[in-house]
């Protein structure tokens, strides 16, 4: 299903869409990104360039946007909301965006994602040896990126930034573990260990980026904490989009396989939602429980293809898409009462609607 871009007022007083909105952000800061890739080793620097989109394999230059960089918009409008120019957000947004982009390469190497974007994963085009070491000069260069802002809340932003780079590790740690422990049972996994799981590994990049926007525009602490939780609440609705795509989304949007997450046998919220079925849901719960329990490692397409409808008659569909509302309300929650620009509040509104509500 495809869903139109919400519209808002923008900060500027002006209709603004998601699109529209991460567009005006991407070209804020891709200068500043490009002139960080620059100073890689020109080898790594062509894998970073490349995982952006911005070059084919061997440097020809593409005319790919490197994703829809909310991470980044997402600093910029902190930075508006505190009631500055996004430029004050530039080296905050380009060090997130090197921190998220430093994770994707190690996460496809880790799920053996052979595609991100339509085109195959650096790790597949480059190797997992080459891939490995571009991740590890983005999360230096992110660091040294932000280190090198001017102002006396430079160190409390690279502490920042640090925390959630913890926080995004120890997410993955629990997303990896996930998939040893049984479907069912006292050891399966539960949807609290799930929410935290999704916090630490999407929520506190997209918490971090919206603070240190605010932060670097002079904003006050509270306010800063404020959109911290903000963000660490839409990294949950964010995460528990991406489960939906996982195993409903469209190839030509996602650039990935169908089933993809069932095929890896993810312990996704949809699967968690529907094992955990009562009432009406409960007998397709039981068959779900069944036909995961003998599936070999590797599911065929017929396996998969019969999961995913007892996933959704159990109701686990439905019930991801009600926990991904509610954690935008608790974003509406953090964001009211908040000494913020509306027009930079309205923005944010939208993107946060548009995240929750893309292709599923």
């Amino acid at each position: 299903m495809t869903t139109a871009f919400p519209v808002l007022l923008g900060a500027d007083g002006t209709t603004a869409t998601a699109a529209g909105i991460l567009d005006r952000c991407r070209e804020l800061v891709r200068p500043a990104l490009a002139g960080t890739i620059e100073r890689l080793h020109p080898w790594v620097g062509e894998m970073a360039a490349y995982s952006f989109g911005w070059c084919d394999v061997g440097g020809t230059p593409a005319g790919g946007a490197g994703g829809k960089g909310v991470r980044q918009a997402l600093a910029v409008l902190g930075a508006e909301a505190a009631g500055a120019s996004g430029e004050a957000a530039v080296a905050g947004a380009v060090a997130v965006e090197l921190v998220h982009t430093f994770s994707l390469l190690h996460d496809d190497i880790m799920d053996g994602d052979q595609t991100r974007r339509t085109r195959p994963t650096v790790w597949k085009a480059y190797g997992t040896g080459p891939a490995v070491l571009a991740g590890d000069a983005l999360f230096a260069l992110a660091v040294e990126a932000l280190a090198a802002v001017d102002g006396a809340g430079t160190a409390a932003a690279v502490r920042r930034l640090g925390a959630a780079m913890g926080d995004l590790v120890r997410g993955q740690a629990d997303d990896l573990l996930f998939e040893s422990r049984p479907w069912t049972g006292p050891t399966a996994v539960g949807p609290e260990e799930y929410r935290t799981m999704a916090e630490h590994k999407t929520g506190a990049l997209l918490g971090c980026a919206a603070a240190l926007g605010a932060a670097l525009a002079g904003a006050p602490e509270p306010t800063v904490a404020a959109l911290d939780r903000a963000g660490r609440h839409m990294g949950v609705a964010f995460q528990v989009v991406d489960d939906l795509l996982g195993i409903w989304g469209d190839p030509a949007v996602t650039g990935k396989p169908v089933h993809n997450d069932l095929r890896q046998r993810k312990k996704t919220f949809p699967v968690l939602a529907a094992l955990t079925a009562r009432g009406p849901g409960a007998p397709a719960a039981g068959r779900l429980a069944a036909l995961l329990a003998k599936a070999p490692d590797v599911p065929d397409d017929a396996t998969t293809h019969r999961a995913a409808a007892l996933i959704e008659q159990a109701g686990g569909r439905s019930a991801a898409l009600a926990e991904a509302d509610r954690h935008i309300a608790a974003v509406e929650t953090c964001l009211d009462g908040l000494p913020l620009a509306p027009g930079a509040v309205a923005e944010l509104r939208t993107l946060l609607d548009f995240l929750v509500r893309r292709e599923i």
